[in-house]
């Protein structure tokens, strides 16, 4: 089973990386480019079958490592 992982900063926390990019955007003539937001993307391949399980293995390995859940949320795709 494959999952995809989306992670980003939180709506009320400042992205520097997203407005340092968002600025370099413009300077390079992009004016129509509002607020960008950086996040990560994620893509695990599960050994497992069982979306109940893989459901609650991916939310343990987004709570524990993947995201930074004080700053950043999580969500997840899985396929499979």
């Amino acid at each position: 089973m494959k999952a995809t992982v989306y992670v980003t900063i939180k709506e009320n926390v400042l992205d520097p990386q997203g407005t340092a990019v968002q600025g370099a955007l413009h300077s390079l003539g992009f004016n129509e480019v509002g607020k960008v937001r950086i996040g990560k993307y994620l893509e695990l391949q599960l050994d497992t079958n069982d979306k109940n399980e893989a459901e609650a293995r991916i939310k343990a390995m987004c709570e524990k490592l993947l995201a930074n859940t004080v700053v950043e949320d999580y969500r997840f795709e899985l396929e499979g």
